[in-house]
């Protein structure tokens, strides 16, 4: 490896995905109880993380702090390496922030040495997608300045798209108002949301009833997607399995040889967007 290649839980990735990638924990709460989550998704009960928020389980999620990010990078850089973190986005979370100002302190104390963040303007595979492609660079021996140019020319063609089956759970994080909340559920309105340029989570499309969500997101992806060599597809959902295996077969009917890898949503952002989430995250033209 050219450099050191981190990511944290919410990157979404299952352990086929995380050669060569180091995890940073995410904690959160459930009814007030600590609980940290290490990115094992593979290990991840999303069937009882999802029952509970529906029972009414609260959850509470916070940001990364800058002192993990100095006890996490600082030995790395003391062999001499690098470093390169693939952040979730900084219009949903202050972890970016807090990540950039321990990059700014450490590259002080060790003249010389590179620390950059990708800020993935995304979430879930929005990020792990990016970090997949950082730790490929690094087996490659890219050299990490290049590579975090590279990947920051990534971040608008990470493609994300996803739907929720109550935008309650976003009204109550702050994401949406109260109103369109209510008037999505009276409607049985379902959005296609997702990260614009800054990072902040908005709705692209609105449509009544959630097969035609689901033929909606693979439209989008007929429309976006591009053929490279690097062309790999991720879907996540909240608790749908069947849902996300519908999106599955939409997509092949499209390109049938690209691999695509279903998971439960993690349950760092899963918080936010509720059960029912159905998330699609490929490479394509610029979102």
């Amino acid at each position: 490896m050219a450099f050191a290649v981190f990511a944290d839980g919410s990157a979404n990735l299952p352990k086929s995905m995380l050669d060569g990638i180091d995890l940073l924990p995410n904690d959160y709460t459930v009814d007030g109880v600590p609980q940290t989550y290490w990115g094992d998704v593979d290990h991840f009960d999303g069937h009882a993380f999802y029952e509970g928020l529906r029972s009414g389980k609260q959850v509470r999620t916070s940001l990364l702090n800058t002192q993990l990010f100095l006890s996490r990078f600082a030995p790395i850089l003391t062999q001499g390496k690098d470093i390169i973190y693939i952040s979730m986005s900084s219009g949903i979370s202050g972890t970016c922030n807090a990540a950039r100002i321990a990059a700014g302190e450490l590259m002080e104390l060790y003249n010389g040495r590179f620390v950059h963040i990708v800020d993935s303007l995304g979430c879930g595979f929005g990020n792990g997608l990016l970090a997949v492609r950082a730790a490929e660079l690094s087996r490659q021996g890219v050299d990490a300045r290049e590579a975090a140019a590279m990947l920051d020319a990534e971040v608008p063609h990470t493609c994300q798209y996803f739907t929720v089956d109550d935008l309650n759970f976003l009204k109550n994080t702050g994401r949406v108002s109260g109103v369109t909340a209510k008037i999505a559920t009276v409607l049985n309105i379902k959005p296609i949301l997702f990260g614009d340029s800054t990072g902040h989570i908005v709705s692209c499309a609105k449509i009544r009833g959630r097969r035609k969500s689901i033929e909606l997101l693979a439209k989008m992806y007929d429309e976006k997607h591009t053929d490279t060599q690097y062309s790999t597809i991720c879907i996540s959902h909240g608790d749908c399995l069947a849902d996300a295996q519908l999106l599955a077969e939409l997509v092949r009917k499209i390109t049938p040889d690209v691999p695509i890898t279903i998971c439960q949503h993690e349950p760092f952002s899963g918080a936010h967007v509720g059960p029912g989430m159905l998330g699609l995250f490929f490479r394509g033209k610029e979102r």
